[in-house]
């Protein structure tokens, strides 16, 4: 058993969603590949599978470790010493399983709140699971947003901020179900959502922020210059940080889960399979709460990176 690509194929994206089985026999959602080469090419991802090369109007294609390469009629590719393909590649739009998990997780989280709010009755709501929501919205925005972003700013990233927060949870959960992608542990993903805490940082910075970050009040001057271009830097690594945390975490998570599966069909033996079950079963409920620490970590820090950027902090002399 290859024990490395079972485990990095079920961490990566796809341009096909296997529910069971694999590509030879299985139950399998082709998904719609969308090109760019020199013109717009549409087909369904099983193309792939059955023809290994696919015609399109302008050119031959062929995928190769779930990257689309361009080719000619015979689908050669030219590999370079690593053995990754140095053939160009055409712009690739296609609709991937991180995008429809994504998708999936977006109609689940409005589902969800549409009935919570018609559940509500008298400014009080019955449903459990509303009940459950609502002290999770309150504990975000009395103990995360309000003490770091303040009270007089915190309703303008309200909505935003839980917005992170519940995409973050449901995913993280929707990925420990065995035919879910892994959405957050896919560096893309937890990139775009620091480039958004990036943009609005920034944006919405104050002076304060931007006189803390190249010429730092009650300093001497020549360590300003040296602590302008660390701090100049910190406003890119900070979001970064946060990606990285999140990608990291939950792709750790599930590489163990799999690992522990893996061993019994390595060693196929009773002693290691019951061994594999029970920390693989005992992981699994820890990622459990990985899904909720992780995502009101990430919740914490970019609300603590949005107040830095809009409270008015004065340097006591």
């Amino acid at each position: 058993m290859d024990l490395s690509n079972t485990i990095i194929e079920h961490v990566s994206d796809s341009h096909e969603w296997i529910f069971i089985g694999n590509y030879e026999k299985g139950i399998i959602l082709s998904l719609p590949i969308i090109l760019w080469n020199n013109g717009w090419e549409f087909f369904l991802s099983h193309q792939f599978s059955n023809k290994k090369i696919v015609k399109g109007k302008y050119g031959y294609y062929k995928i190769f470790k779930n990257t689309i390469y361009k080719t000619n009629s015979i689908g050669y590719l030219n590999l370079d010493t690593k053995g990754k393909p140095t053939n160009d590649k055409p712009w690739d739009f296609s609709i991937t399983k991180n995008v429809v998990s994504i998708l999936f997780s977006f109609f689940i989280l409005c589902f969800i709140f549409i009935i919570m709010a018609k559940k509500y009755k008298n400014s009080q709501i019955k449903w459990p699971l509303g009940i459950l929501l609502e002290f999770l919205i309150l504990f975000i925005r009395n103990k995360i947003i309000i003490p770091n972003i303040g009270k007089k700013k915190y309703k303008n990233y309200l909505h935003f901020l839980l917005t992170i927060f519940f995409f973050i949870l449901i995913n993280n959960l929707l990925g420990l179900i065995p035919i879910f992608p892994n959405v957050t542990g896919n560096i893309s993903i937890t990139l775009s959502l620091a480039f958004f805490i990036f943009i609005i940082t920034n944006i919405n910075a104050n002076k304060n922020y931007w006189k803390h970050i190249f010429w730092m009040p009650n300093v001497p001057i020549v360590i300003k210059f040296l602590l302008a271009p660390i701090e100049f830097i910190g406003i890119f690594i900070r979001p970064l940080t946060l990606s990285i945390r999140l990608f990291a975490n939950i792709t750790a998570g599930h590489i163990l889960i799999l690992s522990f599966i893996c061993l019994i069909f390595i060693f196929k033996n009773f002693l290691i399979a019951s061994f594999s079950i029970f920390f693989g079963f005992f992981i699994f409920l820890l990622e459990i709460m990985v899904s909720f620490l992780q995502a009101f970590i990430f919740t914490t820090l970019s609300a603590l990176l949005i107040g830095l950027s809009v409270k008015n902090y004065e340097c006591k002399k």
